[in-house]
C-alpha cells in the first residue's frame, strides 16, 4: 500500500524505537516498524514526533512592543501596566494585526498550532479585540487561537469593563476574565470573579482569571475561584495563570488550596519567564523565585500548564515564540529535573494544555487522530529542553505549515589543531 504522506523514522517521547507514520487524508492511519511506501516522504532523522505544542497564556495585542517606542527603565510589572495603558490610547487596527500575525508565525515556527490569546477590552472601540478576532478568522486554516476578553484595569474598578466583557462575547472573545489582585480592594477583587462567572455561565464561556500575581501571602483569590468553580460546575472550563502568591501562603494553607483545586478540576497556568522576571523584586535576600507551586500542583494532579505570557511587550523585553524556553526555565525553577518530571514538563505544553483548551478528540500521535504533528530534531528530553530547537517539521492535517533545515557547524581545519 501505498501512502499519502510517510514521516519516516521518528520516535515518540521517552521511546527508543524508530517507526513510520502513514497518512492519507489528513489523518493517521498507521505507525509501524515496518518499511512503508507514501507519494511523499518526509525523512525525521530519528527525531521526536509529539503533538502539537498548547500556548495557554499570551497577549498578541502588546506583542512586539518593547523596545521600541515602549521602554520599561524599571522593569516592574507597575511600569508595565502604566506605559501600556499609554500606548493602547494610540492603537490602530493595522497596528496590531502586523504584529500579532509577526508573533502567530513565530509561534507556529516552533510547533505551537494551538494558542489562548489575551486581549485587553478597557478600549471604549475595541480596536485589539476586533484586529485578533480578524487575524483567527485568516489563520484559522493553519492554527487555531482562542481569545480571552481580558479587563486589565478590572471590572468593578473601571465599571464600563463589564459591558465591554459582554461585548467582546458577542464579537466572538472565547473567555472572559478578571484580574482581581487589581482591583481597588479585595472586597471587590471577589465581586470582579462573581461578574466573570456570571457572564461566562450566561454564554456558555471559557472563565480564564489572572490571579494573585503579586508577592503577597494575603492575596488569596484562587479559593474564591476554585470554590465557584466547584459550585457552579464549571471545573474543566476554568483556568488561573500565574497564582504566584501561593508560593508565599504557608505550607498547610497551601496544601488546603491545592486540595480545593484539585476538586474543582480547574487549570493552573504557570509563566515561567516573566513570572520569575517581575515578581521577588520587593523581597529582601532570599528572594522568591516568582511562580507558583508547580511541582505540589503536579503532584496533586492538578491540570498544570506552561506558557510563554508576553513576548517582547512593556511587560517583559525578551522571548521569541518558542515555548521551550518557558519549560526550561519552569524546569530549574521548579526543581522538577528528575527524569520523569522531565517528561511531566513537557506534558504542561501537550496534553495537559489540550485537556485546558477543550480539544476532546483528536489530539496526540495515534492512529485516527487528524495528523497534527511536530517533529524536534532532538531524540531525547535532555536535549529538547536544553537546545530547545525550532522544529523540523511542522505538521497540520498531514500538510506541512513549516519546514526549519538542520544547521550544522563547520569546523576549519586549522581551528580543530588548535584545539588538540
Amino acid at each position: 500500500m501505498v501512502y499519502e504522506t510517510v514521516i519516516k523514522n521518528v520516535r515518540l517521547l521517552e521511546q527508543s524505537s524508530l517507526f513510520h507514520i502513514g497518512i492519507i487524508n489528513g489523518k493517521i492511519v498507521r505507525m509501524t516498524e515496518d518499511i512503508i511506501h507514501g507519494e511523499i516522504e518526509w525523512e525525521a532523522g530519528g527525531g521526536i514526533a509529539l503533538p502539537p505544542f498548547v500556548e495557554m497564556h499570551t497577549h498578541l495585542d502588546t506583542v512586539l512592543t518593547s523596545g521600541k517606542d515602549l521602554k520599561n527603565l524599571s522593569g516592574t510589572l507597575m511600569e508595565g501596566i502604566e506605559l501600556w495603558q499609554e500606548r493602547k490610547a494610540k492603537l490602530t487596527y493595522e497596528d496590531v494585526l502586523e504584529r500579532a500575525e509577526k508573533a502567530i508565525k513565530l509561534l507556529i515556527q516552533h510547533g505551537i498550532l494551538y494558542v489562548r490569546a489575551a486581549v485587553d477590552i478597557s478600549d471604549p472601540e475595541l480596536t485589539a479585540l476586533k484586529a485578533i478576532i480578524s487575524l483567527r478568522a485568516k489563520l484559522q486554516h493553519i492554527i487555531d487561537i482562542q481569545i480571552i476578553a481580558f479587563p486589565q484595569e478590572g471590572i468593578i474598578s473601571s465599571p464600563k469593563n463589564k459591558d465591554r466583557l459582554v461585548e467582546a462575547v458577542h464579537l466572538g472573545a472565547d473567555a472572559v476574565s478578571a484580574v482581581p489582585h487589581l482591583e481597588h480592594t479585595r472586597e471587590n477583587g471577589i465581586k470582579s470573579i462573581q461578574e466573570c462567572f456570571t457572564i461566562a455561565e450566561h454564554y456558555g464561556s471559557f472563565v480564564h482569571i489572572f490571579s494573585d500575581e503579586v508577592d503577597d501571602e494575603h492575596s488569596r483569590f484562587l479559593e474564591v475561584i476554585a470554590d465557584l468553580a466547584i459550585s457552579k460546575g464549571m471545573g474543566e472550563r476554568v483556568t488561573v495563570s500565574h497564582a504566584n502568591a501561593m508560593a508565599y501562603y504557608s505550607d498547610s494553607y497551601a496544601a488546603k488550596v491545592i486540595s480545593l483545586v484539585k476538586k474543582a478540576d480547574i487549570t493552573v497556568v504557570s509563566c515561567p519567564l516573566i513570572n520569575c522576571t517581575m515578581q521577588g523584586r520587593f523581597d529582601s535576600y532570599p528572594k522568591g523565585r516568582g511562580i507558583t507551586r508547580i511541582k505540589e500542583l503536579n503532584e496533586a494532579n492538578v491540570n498544570v500548564c506552561i506558557a510563554h505570557d508576553d513576548i517582547q511587550t512593556p511587560f517583559y523585553p525578551f522571548g521569541n515564540g518558542n515555548i521551550l524556553q518557558a519549560v526550561h526555565m519552569g524546569a530549574h525553577l521548579a526543581h522538577m529535573s528528575g527524569e520523569t518530571e522531565r517528561v511531566e514538563m513537557v506534558n504542561m505544553i501537550t496534553k495537559n494544555g489540550a485537556k485546558a483548551f477543550g480539544i476532546k478528540d483528536h489530539y496526540g500521535i495515534e492512529v485516527g487522530n487528524r495528523a497534527n504533528i511536530i517533529i524536534l530534531p532532538v531524540d531525547n528530553v535532555v536535549d529538547m529542553l536544553s537546545k530547545q530547537p525550532a522544529c523540523r517539521y511542522v505538521i497540520r492535517d498531514g500538510q506541512i505549515i513549516v519546514e526549519t533545515k538542520p544547521s550544522e557547524p563547520t569546523w576549519h581545519k586549522d581551528s580543530l589543531i588548535s584545539l588538540t
